[in-house]
């Protein structure tokens, strides 16, 4: 077995993200361990890393309907001075904001963001390419990447998305709208985004339905009139809820946004203070999502990779035993044709000529076999190629099923690939046991049990006579 070094990608990870997080650092340590797994199967490159599928930032998602109410917000919580709104000027660009600490802003185009393994839409013009041919190559008009000098933005990304209202329902809006719902940590959803009866809109309350177990839904409501008395935006919250329940939406926290101007507390620290709250457990959502990132990697080894790889083998063993009875029948009806002219007969039964047929005939049979096996590999390889694009992996399932095309595995009938055994199910079993310890080390974090002692030093059970 080769040893895999660390990829650089998980090097960066080290020193970005988990100096400061325990749980994220030992599972940056199984994540190894699973690309040495897929390493050693001929999976993955040895600069690769199942780590670099899913993004490591804390992820905070805005979306909002044809109100000004969002772009109202962005300005003031992150505290720029400039009117962000700008750039939704197209109507359906999602905006990922950054933090930067020169004090100029930068606008950065979407290959910025499709290049980089560390943003959430790494690799995503291949999936826009699917959704719509010839739109891939035109990233540039669906995402951009805006460094920001705020505070607020620190150890985390803010994705802006496009007005629910006005971008109209495309295959390609359809998918980074799932997308960026999927990988957010938070998603805060402005109470103008119900107010919209468009098919973006009604889209995107299917998809908070969808996912609202997630807990992960903040529902922000404009209400300039609203004062900061807890008994009105008590009322206000409960008119609300009632709204979004008839929707089928009955998870989420709901704040409501008062007017800045007339409120007696300009800052806004009324309602940011409990938004501020939500953004710094962002990182908490952050971890489970990596977690259940890296659980998500390994059961799909089992249950994607190694299952599209054997139904690759079954159709090659299918189309070269097929190919092979077809030259044998081709073979038995000459012979037969040879017995009707001139009698082989008794050349085929005879103790000394027979054996020497039967050698002929393997002698040839067997490099027609050989070379039919290769034919159907590079067959079946070209289509695992492409099932891999379908289903979106980093997994190299051609490469894997190529490691197969030996003497042994050609001449001789065989179900599971190369590598795939009892003692890589067992070592595949011990790295998901290890992420559910991760997972509860996690939960360790933010509750604990302490068994009180007992007062005498002694046993506080009594025993039975």
């Amino acid at each position: 077995m080769t040893e895999k070094t660390a990829s650089k990608y998980l090097l960066n990870l080290e020193k970005q993200f988990a100096h400061d997080n325990p749980v994220l650092l030992q599972a940056l340590k199984v994540f190894q361990e699973v690309d040495q797994f897929e390493y050693d199967l001929g999976l993955i490159e040895a600069e690769e890393t199942t780590a670099s599928k899913h993004s490591w930032w804390p992820i905070v998602s805005l979306v909002g309907g044809n109100s000004t109410a969002k772009a109202r917000f962005i300005n003031s919580y992150l505290e720029t001075g400039q009117q962000l709104a700008g750039v939704q000027s197209a109507g359906h660009k999602f905006t990922v904001l950054l933090h930067n600490n020169q004090t100029n802003s930068t606008t950065l185009p979407g290959t910025a963001l499709d290049v980089d393994p560390r943003y959430p839409f790494y690799k995503i013009s291949s999936k826009i390419e699917q959704q719509k041919a010839g739109e891939g190559s035109r990233i540039n008009s669906y995402l951009e990447l805006k460094t920001l000098h705020s505070d607020r933005l620190k150890g985390k990304l803010i994705i802006d998305m496009p007005n629910v209202a006005t971008a109209l329902v495309t295959p390609v809006i359809s998918l980074l709208t799932r997308h960026t719902i999927e990988t957010s940590d938070l998603v805060c959803v402005f109470s103008d985004v119900f107010e919209s009866d468009s098919p973006l809109a009604k889209e995107l309350i299917g998809l908070v339905a969808a996912h609202q177990d997630t807990n992960k839904f903040v529902y922000l409501i404009d209400e300039p009139t609203a004062n900061l008395s807890t008994t009105n935006n008590n009322a206000i919250i409960s008119l609300w809820q009632r709204k979004l329940a008839e929707l089928g939406l009955n998870s989420g926290q709901f704040i409501v946004l008062t007017n800045q101007q007339n409120s007696a507390n300009p800052s806004g620290s009324g309602y940011f203070a409990e938004i501020d709250h939500r953004m710094a457990n962002v990182a908490h959502g952050r971890s489970y999502r990596v977690l259940d990132a890296l659980e998500k990697n390994i059961n799909d080894i089992k249950d994607v990779v190694i299952p599209e790889t054997q139904k690759g083998i079954a159709a090659w063993k299918d189309r070269v035993n097929m190919s092979t009875l077809m030259i044998l029948g081709f073979l038995g009806s000459l012979a037969v044709l040879a017995e009707i002219q001139i009698g082989i007969l008794e050349f085929i039964i005879d103790p000394i000529i027979g054996p020497m047929v039967g050698v002929a005939f393997l002698v040839v049979m067997i490099p027609i076999h050989l070379i039919s096996s290769r034919l159907q590999g590079r067959i079946i390889s070209h289509r695992l190629a492409a099932r891999q694009k379908e289903l979106h992996l980093l997994e190299n399932l051609a490469n894997l099923f190529e490691k197969n095309l030996t003497f042994r595995r050609m001449m001789f009938t065989v179900s599971d690939p190369v590598g795939w055994n009892k003692k890589s199910k067992a070592r595949l079993l011990h790295l998901r046991e290890k992420t559910e310890e991760l997972v509860q080390s996690l939960n360790d974090h933010f509750s604990s049990y302490q068994e009180p002692p007992p007062s005498n030093g002694t046993s506080s059970f009594k025993e039975f006579p």
